[in-house]
């Protein structure tokens, strides 16, 4: 018996919503495998494959598999002044908009936005120490997501590594040696956002080593951008306790603060430079800045973020309004479902942020591992498995998502 066509074949398919081409490749993948049966399924291993929507009923707020930050974003279909002074009608620059808004949080003289955290160190390194030693402590040497070193980094913005202290205890005066052995451009300070050391520890803080002499560069990471969580109802909550802060990092001297936008700030994915107005004007004009710079819609993005900052309304921030929801509501949504068990449980936050840090939560258990069929669901929901049972964690699930929850478990039980 002959196959059918492919054209044949794909047109069948035509329900799922894909554009033609893909259909015609799901069909002639299942013709090749002699099983022209599969195509349908074929076709919705392609469109699953693509980037879409996930319920995230992990308990980790900033999932890095999952997009970290979530964002309650639109960009309408219209030019923007992206780089147009709307005053004297001249060319503007991009980097205008946010930045402002940025250093109007934070207490920064000038800002800079990039494309991620990582971009904005090479930067940093790259216009103000190329081919100059940076002293770094040996317990700050780090390795985030992907296989990315901190020495890595550094030699490729041409920057040299000066390691000093030791794992546990870096001194002021490991720094002091150095600058004298090597006259160092910068002192270079990581957040290790994604471990802790404990027990017998020290290290230097940042208005310590301002008495050393070079410019003190503090790569924060995780983006929190003031202690005092002006945005928040009850205040700065107990799980950012040991967490510095951009606004308190500047203050006590640090020439430049890095972080990421797209963790605990809840913006998108993207990378800030803030600090002295100098030394921004200095990585400005770097080249490497062109190969850096982020597009309108995540400026935008991360505009609107800012905005919502300096409204003090934490709740339009899909992050903070998560880390908000109390546990009574978590427990009415969980016994609203009439599906799985209500149980108390555990969320963090996650994204290589606030290693070891929990807070209470609550959600629906499930006996057995019930995650793929889960994921299976129109709306792939995604659970976590823990002593041979599936937990759905509701702290990360919008309300808006808890009927598409319950038809997915009741689907996959």
């Amino acid at each position: 018996m002959r196959p059918p066509s492919v054209d044949a074949l794909s047109k069948s398919l035509s329900d799922i919503d894909l554009p033609s081409p893909l259909l015609v490749e799901a069909a002639r993948i299942a013709i090749s495998n002699d099983d022209p049966d599969s195509a349908r399924e074929e076709a919705i291993k392609l469109r699953r494959a693509l980037l879409g929507p996930v319920i995230n009923a992990t308990g980790v707020l900033l999932h890095t598999n999952l997009g970290r930050a979530p964002l309650a974003y639109q960009q309408p279909s219209q030019a923007t002044n992206l780089e147009f002074d709307l005053t004297t009608g001249n060319r503007g620059s991009r980097n205008g908009h946010v930045a402002n808004l940025i250093c109007k949080l934070s207490g920064a003289e000038a800002a800079l936005i990039v494309n991620n955290c990582s971009a904005a160190v090479i930067l940093v390194l790259a216009a103000l120490a190329r081919n100059r030693p940076v002293a770094v402590s040996r317990g700050e040497l780090v390795e985030i997501g992907g296989g990315f070193r901190v020495p890595d980094v550094m030699a490729e913005s041409g920057a040299q590594l000066i390691e000093v202290g030791t794992t546990n205890r870096t001194r002021v005066a490991d720094y002091q040696a150095a600058h004298r052995l090597h006259d160092t451009a910068l002192l270079l300070k990581v957040h290790p956002s994604n471990y802790k050391i404990s027990g017998f520890t020290e290290e230097a803080s940042v208005a310590a080593l301002n008495s050393v002499g070079p410019p003190v560069i503090a790569d924060l990471g995780s983006g929190f951008i003031d202690e005092a969580c002006h945005w928040l109802r009850d205040g700065r909550p107990s799980w950012l306790r040991d967490e510095p802060a951009v606004k308190q990092t500047l203050e006590s001297g640090a020439a430049l603060v890095t972080f990421s936008c797209d963790k605990l700030f809840g913006g998108p994915q993207a990378g800030v430079i803030a600090g002295r107005k100098d030394l921004i004007a200095i990585c400005a004009k770097h080249p490497l800045m062109r190969a850096f710079r982020p597009g309108a819609l995540v400026l935008k993005a991360l505009q609107d973020t800012a905005l919502a900052y300096l409204r003090r309304d934490g709740d339009s921030i899909p992050f903070w309004r998560m880390a908000q929801t109390s546990v009574a509501d978590l427990e009415t949504r969980a016994q609203s479902l009439g599906v799985g068990t209500p149980i108390q449980t555990m969320s963090m936050t996650g994204g290589g942020s606030l290693p070891g840090e929990e807070f209470p939560s609550a959600g629906i258990e499930i006996e057995g591992d019930v995650s793929e069929n889960l994921r299976n669901a129109e709306l792939p929901v995604i659970a976590r498995v823990r002593d041979s049972s599936t937990v759905l964690d509701l702290r990360t699930v919008h309300p808006k998502d808890d009927a598409a929850v319950a038809k997915a478990i009741a689907s996959a039980i």
